[in-house]
């Protein structure tokens, strides 16, 4: 095998920062666009699994410079998703940054329809929701709420 295979093509300071700017801006964007869409798995997971996977393909297909190039952006990668998730974790206020606030789509059945809009939510999808939960009006309805991870939840009325 050639030598220069485990060499750095690029300085180990771009692959940093080139691996931080792809992060941030991709988390960006999923944090405040697609969250509904990603169902059970958080929004920093599966950025995280998309990077890598595009990350790993590189570095195993050749396009990288080198196999390192390859594993040092994976390592950053690694790094961000570890520190964010520890961070979340000790520090509330950056839990809450980092996590989408549940989002009220109906209270006391009546439908939120701002919040709606803002999620392209129609009343269609939330009645679909209801009967899939075994709900017939909505008015049975105390609150339904787009929950951070994407799912919406229901809380019945129980009158």
């Amino acid at each position: 095998m050639d030598p220069a295979a485990f060499k750095l093509s690029v300085p180990l300071w771009e692959i940093v920062i080139r691996g931080s700017i792809v992060y941030w801006f991709l988390f960006l964007i999923f944090r405040s666009i697609l969250r509904r869409d990603i169902g059970n798995v958080g929004v920093g997971d599966f950025l995280f699994v998309m990077i890598v996977a595009d990350a790993s393909q590189n570095a195993m297909s050749g396009d990288a410079k080198s196999i390192t190039d390859g594993l040092l952006l994976i390592s950053v990668l690694v790094f961000w998703n570890v520190f964010i998730d520890w961070l979340s974790y000790k520090n509330q206020w950056v839990r809450r940054l980092m996590q989408a606030p549940a989002l009220v789509l109906v209270r006391d059945g009546v439908l939120q329809t701002r919040a709606m809009r803002r999620e392209f939510i129609t009343k269609e999808d939330i009645l679909a929701k209801l009967r899939e939960d075994g709900v017939e009006h909505l008015s049975a309805v105390k609150r339904m709420q787009l929950e951070s991870d994407g799912q919406l939840s229901i809380i019945h009325d129980d009158k």
